[in-house]
Parts: C-alpha cells; structure tokens; sequence
C-alpha cells in the first residue's frame, strides 16, 4: 500500500475547497439570473400556444423563414423548459436553477457509473471532481441563461443517464435517454454503437449470439429511431424538409460567425487551423486594452484549449486497451475531428472549449480504467490547475462586469 506524504494528503482538502467557492459563484448566479435571455422559453411558450413559430428572438440562433422566425435548435430544452415558461411566461429566469439541477443529477449519476466499472473510492471523489469543476459542465451551468449552454448541461445528463442503463443492461431505457439526448445536441447519436457494446459482459464475444445482439439492438435503436423521425418531422414542419434543421436562414449580425458563413459555409476546410490551435494548444487569455494595454477588459471569447483547461485528460493516453475503450476512442477521436472543420468551436467562452461535453461522456469511460493503473499525484494536480482556472475565469468576470 501506497503511504502518501503529507503535500499529497493537502490535495483533495485544496480540491473541495476550491470546489465549495466554485459552487458558491454558481448559487449566485442562480438567484441573480435575468430573464429574457434563453431561446429555450421562447420554443416552451410556442408548443403551449400550439406553434412552432416564435415571436422574437433572444439570442443570435434564430432563422428567418417564409417570414416566421424559428430558433433553429432541436426541441428538447424548449420542452424541458415548459414548466418555467407556464408558470412565468417566456421572459422566466431559472434556467441556471434548471442547469445546476442537470449538473448534481451528472455527478450522482456518475458516481454510480464508476461504481459499476468498479473504480476505488479516491479514484471516483478525483474523477468527480474532474467532471464538476475542471471540465466545461462547470461553463455551461453557470450560463445556463442561454439556450447553447441550456441544452448541453441536458445533453450531458441524458447522455450519462443512457450509460449508465446500458451498463445495468437496460437497453431501452438508455434509448429513451440517447434519443432525448439527440434532440437536444445532435451528436449524441453517435453514442448508439458504444451503448450496445456497453451493454454486452466484458467476456462475451461481439460477434455471437446473433438473434441476441439482434434483440438489444431493437431495444436500443426503437426510442432513437422514433427521436429521429421527430426530428425530421419538426424541420420538415418549420423549414419544408426533412434534413433542413434551420441554419442555412440564420442571419447573424456583422461580425466573425456571418464572416465565416458568408465566405465559407457551415463546414469547411479553412477552419481547421483556427479550430486545432484553439483545441488543443491555445492557452488561457485574459485581454488587456486602454493605455499602455494595461487595462483588463476580459477573456478570449474563443476559449481555452481543452489540454490548457482540462489537461487531466492526458491521462487518456494511459487507457488499456479492451473492446469499450476501443468503440469510446473511436467516437472520442470521430467528434473531435468532425468538429475541427465546423464553423464555430463553441464561441462565447472562456476557460473551455464547450463542444468537448459532446465526447466527455465517452472519454470518462476510458478514465475509469486508465486513472487506477497509476499512483502518482499527475491526475489529482491537473485536476486542481483545471479548478484554478475556472475560479480565476470566474474572479476575472467578475471584475470586469
């Protein structure tokens, strides 16, 4: 048995102390939250007045159509929201009370994920940690103000939720969750392959027992694919085709996002260089203008890059290699190449790239087994510098606002 020395025994009092300000910071802005801002109550208050259309816009997202405006995003976070808009019309605040409800119920729910995969007790209170406070989950429920943020902090609780019911074998109840998932961040979809390969004994063969593999797979892809053909239905409804989803008629104001859309479209090639340097080498920014560049006026809008604000995810490199580490790689390395080509790496942030909540899920999984094969404090001290940035993010804001 390891004796740890007495800096190594600091740590984790250092962690949850950071963790309480952390926690602190987000209380108050939960009772502090403006109304009027988050696009999801504009959607909640068209489905209770039986429309699809809304009636003005709160944010940059919104498409213009046969002269009817649509916020352009899936429709999950506007039916999650429907209760605040029923109670308080659709200027409600309490979408970060609704973002911080999504951020204990991930951590409860990973708590149990790691239970199921057998991780130690130090291991789980570091990874939690890592999840909560030094990872953008953190970001988005702070913001939870905005729909961009609204709808991750959901798409990452049901995206947890649906491992931890194919884990428990549970494969249409992890369908329900994936494809709520899906129509709040579309990517989820691709979780589909992972769930079932969770779903399978470590021991069992891929490929055998095909009437077996055939049922689990009915069982996962029914919800999805009914979630699917929602999807569809709804853009059909709103934009008169199937795969239209609304961003094509988004007319952004003058600025980088019309730049790059006017000359380049939603995917493109030249938006590799910017989108890799802030992914994984662009460094924590706080600016400085006025005189003698000596005035602090804020934060790099473009973000952190996720090795600089998260860099506990080098431990990833340590994963063993097993066929559930294999398929979470795989999706890992698949969104994250995808989105190097798209037009917006996240936008509107700080110390985080935001759209890595899209593949954090699958990389927690390969954690799980790589964090117990080593004992050095190398995970525990990242977690806490990614912790660190986030208070100081945090300080910095609040100093400039």
């Amino acid at each position: 048995m390891t004796t740890l020395s007495m800096r190594e025994r600091l740590l984790f009092p250092i962690g949850v102390m950071i963790a309480g300000l952390l926690s602190v910071a987000l209380a108050y802005s939960a009772f502090t939250e403006d109304g009027g801002t988050n696009s999801a109550a504009l959607v909640a208050d068209a489905f209770l007045h039986g429309r699809l259309w809304v009636e003005s816009c709160f944010d940059l997202d919104c498409a213009s159509y046969n002269g009817q405006t649509y916020v352009a995003f899936p429709p999950f976070p506007g039916l999650a929201a429907l209760p605040l808009v029923a109670i308080n019309g659709m200027a409600t605040s309490g979408f970060i009370v609704l973002t911080t409800l999504c951020f204990a119920m991930s951590l409860l729910v990973w708590n149990r994920i790691f239970r199921q995969l057998e991780v130690a007790r130090a291991d789980r209170s570091w990874l939690m940690l890592a999840l909560g406070f030094s990872s953008p989950l953190f970001f988005v429920t702070i913001r939870g103000d905005g729909i961009w943020f609204f709808a991750q902090a959901i798409a990452l609780l049901l995206t947890s939720l649906a491992i931890h019911e194919a884990l428990a074998g549970r494969l249409m109840s992890a369908g329900v969750a994936i494809a709520c998932a899906f129509l709040s961040r579309q990517m989820s979809i691709f979780y589909v392959p992972l769930l079932l390969v969770l779903s399978l004994r470590a021991e069992v063969p891929l490929v055998s027992a095909i009437p077996d593999r055939i049922i689990r797979a009915m069982k996962l892809g029914i919800p999805v694919a009914a979630a699917i053909g929602l999807y569809l239905l709804y853009n059909q409804a709103r934009f008169g085709s199937l795969l239209e989803s609304g961003y094509a008629y988004i007319d952004y104001p003058p600025g980088v996002l019309k730049d790059r859309l006017d000359a380049y479209g939603l995917w493109s090639l030249e938006y590799l260089p910017f989108n890799l340097y802030h992914a994984l080498v662009q460094g924590f920014h706080a600016r400085f203008e006025g005189f003698g560049n000596l005035e602090l006026v804020g934060i790099d809008r473009f973000g952190t890059a996720f090795l600089v604000a998260s860099p506990w995810l080098v431990m990833l490199f340590f994963t063993p290699i097993n066929r559930r580490t294999v398929f979470a790689g795989l999706l890992v390395a698949g969104l994250i190449t995808a989105m190097l080509f798209y037009h917006s790496n996240g936008y509107t942030q700080y110390n985080v790239q935001r759209y890595m909540l899209d593949w954090l899920p699958a990389a927690l999984m390969m954690l799980a087994y790589a964090i117990p094969r080593h004992t050095t404090p190398l995970f525990p001290l990242s977690v806490l510098w990614g912790m660190a940035l986030n208070a100081v993010t945090i300080a910095t804001m609040t100093v400039v606002l």
